[in-house]
């Protein structure tokens, strides 16, 4: 069976990921001639089209491509986020549309995030940037399950800490196992002689967000 796999996936994948077989429209939707986003867009449209051909997990990378940089501005928030923000903003988007348009989104959950985020107050450098934040950043869900148009949770005045509705990482994966139909409670795996939750002994599916 795994060798019978591997030979369907050589020869489906040159197909699924030739985003050049889209019509011009598309292409243009997502900004796959776009030097700004050209890089995210042609991850979105391909995995647009794994997604329509049964894929059921895809992950997208932001960051590294230009001399290894990335979301972490400890130098130069400012120009380092204009540049993310605007390499992922259209490709996103366009991601988020063509799904809609094609009946897929009800379908398929999107998450989008990184690990943290960053301190309220400036980090010395050439230019101001800021340093890790671990205890407020923002996670955005959207597609299946979700209810659109919600806000939850808040932080302090001054955006350094989760003050209102905290959510903890916990609590993020369980709802996301939860829209995929998995109770995060029973989803065990053993080591060292243990059973194990993957969201340790912690964690509950945030209610309010979900359709």
């Amino acid at each position: 069976e795994s060798f019978e796999l591997a030979y369907r996936m050589q020869s489906a994948a040159p197909d699924a990921l030739n985003v050049r077989q889209e019509p011009e429209h598309i292409q243009d939707l997502y900004g796959l001639d776009d030097d700004r986003c050209k890089h995210i867009a042609a991850q979105c449209l391909t995995a647009r089209r794994m997604i329509e051909r049964g894929v059921r997990y895809v992950q997208i990378y932001s960051g590294g491509m230009e001399n290894q940089r990335s979301w972490d501005g400890h130098n130069d928030i400012k120009g380092n986020h204009s540049q993310f923000a605007g390499e992922t903003d259209k490709p996103v988007a366009a991601l988020i549309t063509d799904l809609a348009q094609r009946g897929l989104l009800d379908e398929t959950l999107i998450v989008w995030g990184g690990e943290f985020g960053r301190l309220p107050v400036a980090q010395k450098g050439s230019k101001p940037g800021r340093d890790h934040n671990p205890h407020a950043f923002t996670t955005w869900f959207t597609g299946g399950g979700i209810k659109g148009g919600v806000s939850y949770g808040e932080t302090d005045e001054i955006g350094h800490k989760a003050a209102v509705n905290k959510v903890t990482v916990n609590d993020l994966h369980a709802t996301i196992l939860h829209l995929l139909g998995m109770d995060h409670e029973r989803l065990t795996y053993r080591y060292n002689g243990r059973d194990f939750r993957l969201t340790d002994v912690a964690g509950n599916f945030i209610r309010e967000i979900i359709a």
